[in-house]
């Protein structure tokens, strides 16, 4: 679990089956010691958690991922740089699970993208 350590998330907003919130990232977490050292980076593996972190809390449900269509990472956040970025997620139920499609941005900087289905733990 990454939430609130390395990252809080705030102004939540849903319209429809769309999700939008505000990302700060905590720039003196451990994680960024080695990775890496003088020149932070977040790790993938962590934008993916946040992700799943996020439609959780949305949710209100455990999900567990079962199947990633699309993994893209564009360009990398620089937590000093990068503080503050956005989440735009899309989040739909069907026979399948919860699909979700998600971007993590910055004003017209787009640093990851990824689609997927997640299953209820």
């Amino acid at each position: 679990m990454l939430h609130p350590d390395l990252f809080t998330f705030t102004d939540l907003q849903a319209e429809g089956d769309k999700l939008k919130t505000t990302i700060k990232l905590n720039a003196g977490h451990s994680i960024f010691n080695g990775h890496f050292p003088g020149q932070p980076v977040l790790p993938g593996v962590c934008m993916m958690q946040m992700v799943k972190e996020v439609t959780e809390v949305y949710m209100d449900k455990k999900i567990r991922l079962q199947k990633a269509r699309e993994l893209k990472f564009l360009s990398f956040i620089d937590p000093i740089e990068h503080a503050s970025i956005q989440m735009e997620l899309s989040i739909k139920t069907t026979d399948d699970g919860i699909k979700v499609d998600a971007r993590l941005l910055n004003d017209a900087m787009l640093f990851f993208k990824f689609s997927g289905m997640f299953i209820r733990r």
